[in-house]
């Protein structure tokens, strides 16, 4: 049945909650809106068609998040959800089964969906439900005997149909056919005056259609919302289910309860993830890679045996070989550093190509950056540059080169020489590096 099922979101509330310019849906949750969760869970399922509803902030909305995949239909005025879905059955496959998601809705998870299309199997109305021991707010499941009859909203419930813990999330699966024949017969006789889509149980029930229900693993799936402290909790929800799911994966965390995953991270085996530190978009950890307090890591590739931080910044576009060390309050953008290089210290490596066994000394940059342009900069094999030093793209320092402390380089300095730039550049051939001396 998944194959021909319709997909409704309905995002057309304004949020006023919110207390934003920007419409609710598009607020972010672990670093995207928390629409686009729900489109993707919806992607899951392989439906044949997704809808979105729109109406506050449509154009907005659409241009965020537009897809070859996705339908739009447009809300206007915004009069209830069964209004909401009228509006979208003409984009719709028909007869296919349509479930209504909702956009304020972002963790709802594919496997509880799945099982609630089950259950609706061929021709029944489907209906998540669930136990809350704090129901206020919510329409309530009205059974009789058993059998679900209707739902009654909390504002036209009475005293007895309030204590009733049964609650509707609003995720439902309705036969196509039915969906387009009862929803032109709702009425708004209610205390909103709108159109609920809830009153589509009572019609089922008049033409003897079973009702019958699913429900999801835990409460916070089909939790809304509908203000920013609403989403602040959601978003430590979802997070700690991130960190639960990097722990079961092996993952050490310092504090489950201090990590930002806010995309997809990808983590090989014995990798360690220090307090309050951030990754964004896709970041892949390889092996044994320690990732040390307060770091932010964006759309990165990390390479095994390597080490972060503390206060390091890998911007998009960073990719580290094997067992680099990027330290305190260095930042790496668009560049590459091959193995066993390290830049520890107060330095930028921005738009460059770093060999291997490279050090670069503390407070050194690359300029990458003309005014108008970028240039990248190239740094061989085992070049030692001494701290304080600015590299002037576009540039390229030889292999086995030194660069002296404060230099700035604004011409290629030779392999296997000391460039130094005090008071003029000089280059120094058959200069030999000091070499460590042995403690006693």
């Amino acid at each position: 049945m998944a194959l021909t099922m319709n997909i409704v979101i309905l995002a057309a509330g304004q949020g006023k909650r919110m207390r934003s310019d920007l419409p609710k849906v598009l607020h972010p949750l672990a670093g995207k809106p928390m629409l686009a969760h729900v489109i993707d869970t919806a992607r899951a399922l392989n439906a044949a068609k997704i809808c979105v509803v729109v109406g506050h902030g449509g154009e907005q909305v659409r241009q965020s998040l537009a897809a070859p995949d996705l339908a739009w239909a447009i809300q206007e005025p915004q009069l209830g959800t069964g209004h909401a879905v009228l509006q979208a059955i003409p984009l719709a496959v028909p007869p296919a089964p349509t479930l209504v998601l909702y956009g304020d809705v972002p963790l709802i998870r594919a496997a509880t969906l799945r099982r609630l299309i089950e259950a609706a199997g061929e021709d029944q109305l489907a209906l998540l439900t669930a136990h809350l021991a704090n129901p206020h707010g919510y329409g309530r499941i009205v059974r009789v005997d058993g059998e679900v009859t209707r739902i009654v909203e909390e504002k036209d419930a009475d005293d007895a149909e309030r204590l009733i813990r049964e609650i509707n999330t609003g995720i439902l699966v309705a036969p196509g056919a039915a969906l387009a024949r009862w929803l032109p017969q709702l009425g708004n006789r209610n205390a909103q005056g709108e159109y609920y889509l809830t009153d589509i149980v009572a019609l089922a029930v008049a033409e003897g259609m079973p009702v019958v229900t699913a429900h999801p693993d835990a409460p916070w799936e089909t939790a809304g919302i509908n203000s920013k402290a609403q989403l602040a909790a959601l978003e430590r929800i979802h997070q700690r289910n991130l960190a639960e799911a990097l722990m079961g994966e092996g993952v050490t965390l310092a504090d489950p309860a201090r990590i930002d995953v806010r995309g997809e991270l990808v983590c090989g085996r014995d990798v360690s993830i220090d307090v309050n530190c951030v990754f964004e978009g896709r970041v892949v950890l390889g092996d044994g890679v320690r990732i040390n307090a307060n770091c932010v890591i964006q759309d990165a590739v990390v390479g095994a045996g390597s080490i972060i931080g503390p206060f390091a910044r890998l911007r998009p576009g960073t990719r580290l070989a094997e067992d680099v060390h990027v330290g305190n309050f260095v930042e790496v953008k668009n560049s590459t550093i091959a193995a066993h290089s390290k830049a520890n210290h107060l330095a930028y490596i921005g738009d460059a190509t770093v060999g291997s066994r490279v050090n670069v000394g503390a407070g050194t940059i690359t300029c990458n950056y003309d005014g108008a342009n970028k240039h990248r900069t190239v740094i061989e094999d085992d070049v030692f540059i001494g701290s304080d030093t600015q590299l002037v793209a576009p540039v390229t320092v030889g292999r086995g080169a030194t660069l002296g402390a404060g230099t700035t380089l604004t011409r290629d300095a030779p392999p296997d020489a000391l460039t130094v730039s005090r008071p003029k550049q000089i280059s120094v051939t058959g200069w030999k590096r000091p070499v460590k001396q042995k403690k006693a």
